[in-house]
């Protein structure tokens, strides 16, 4: 009796033991990611890595960029960040974490054929995609736009409408970026100011504005344009010669993260040729050119990006972003 129960004893603990080996190995492949990404977008990039990567279990929470690093902020003075990675609008805020110690480098990360603006040299983050900032206006406005400086005249007064820097991370890099150049500067907003714009919570309150034509003009940017263009919305968008501002919605790893490898996994989706190509089908400019171009970019259109410094404008975005509310309101 005693021979026959001890081969029983052994065959449960081993089962309770294997048990409690997946169960901490399932455990392990939580993956908690921070995301500013749209709704639909986060859904998808979610679903598709974890198409690719089967024991992956996902927890996200998504909200706008400077949500989100309001509620880091609050986790960092707690003492208990939650986020393994994050996906999130523009550099500028990933430069800020890096200098806080906030990311973990990752070198060896395949950055191959990606465009160089839009990786940190350092590889702390890494640009998914290009998000250009450009000028839409409604079909039926009487001005058709070719420059920035337009918006400032006299036949665009109180007709323009562009999303707050203080909730939208891409118009806070073009805001600090303008305030950076000789043709621009804060005398460009000042001007706009003095002829009546607009500034809404995001990029959707400036699509849905002018694409009802409660203002014909709006700084938008290009995807949410030209996806409404596709669909039959009657808007136009613009490229101004002097050029675009451009936000990469990068993707890090938390020095905090619990799961490490989860979220090298996770990076590495967003780089490879199945996740740039994801970026591609959700009507985005790929980081890396190779993958394609999206079907709303015109054919020979040449997208003129603006030189920005990342690093020096990371010191002066807070005090731009309190400078534009004294200017605007909110």
């Amino acid at each position: 009796m005693t021979e026959d129960f001890k081969p029983k004893t052994v065959l449960l603990a081993s089962t309770i033991i294997a048990t409690m080996a997946f169960s901490s190995a399932a455990f392990a492949e939580k993956l908690v990611l921070y995301t500013s990404q749209p709704d639909a977008d986060a859904a998808a990039t979610v679903a598709a890595f974890e198409a690719q990567n089967p024991d992956a279990d996902v927890e996200v929470f998504r909200s706008g960029t400077s949500d989100l690093l309001s509620k880091l902020a609050a986790e960092f003075a707690a003492g208990s960040p939650q986020p393994d990675v994050l996906l999130i609008a523009d550099a500028v805020s990933m430069e800020g974490l890096k200098a806080d110690d906030r990311l973990m480098a990752y070198a060896d990360a395949n950055t191959e054929g990606f465009d160089p603006n839009a990786i940190d040299p350092d590889k702390f983050y890494f640009g998914s995609k290009l998000i250009t900032t450009g000028i839409a206006y409604n079909t039926g406005a009487s001005e058709q736009p070719e420059h920035w400086s337009d918006l400032t005249g006299d036949a665009y007064k109180n007709l323009v409408v562009m999303p707050s820097p203080l909730y939208s991370g891409a118009a806070a890099f073009l805001l600090s970026t303008f305030a950076e150049r000789e043709d621009l500067g804060w005398q460009y907003f000042e001007d706009m100011q003095a002829n009546g714009l607009s500034a809404v919570r995001g990029n959707g309150s400036v699509l849905k504005s002018v694409a009802t034509g409660e203002n014909a003009y709006g700084i938008l940017v290009d995807f949410l344009a030209m996806n409404a263009i596709k669909d039959g919305s009657p808007i136009k968008f613009v490229f101004p010669e002097e050029g675009v501002t451009a936000v990469t919605e990068p993707v890090a790893i938390m020095a905090t993260a619990s799961n490490v490898e989860g979220a090298k996994k996770f990076v590495d989706f967003i780089l490879s040729d199945e996740g740039q190509k994801l970026a591609l089908s959700q009507g985005y400019l790929p980081a890396k050119a190779s993958v394609g171009t999206p079907d709303w970019m015109p054919e020979g259109v040449e997208v003129k990006v603006m030189d920005a410094n990342v690093g020096e404008i990371v010191t002066k975005i807070d005090d731009n972003k309190k400078r534009f509310s004294t200017l605007f309101g909110g």
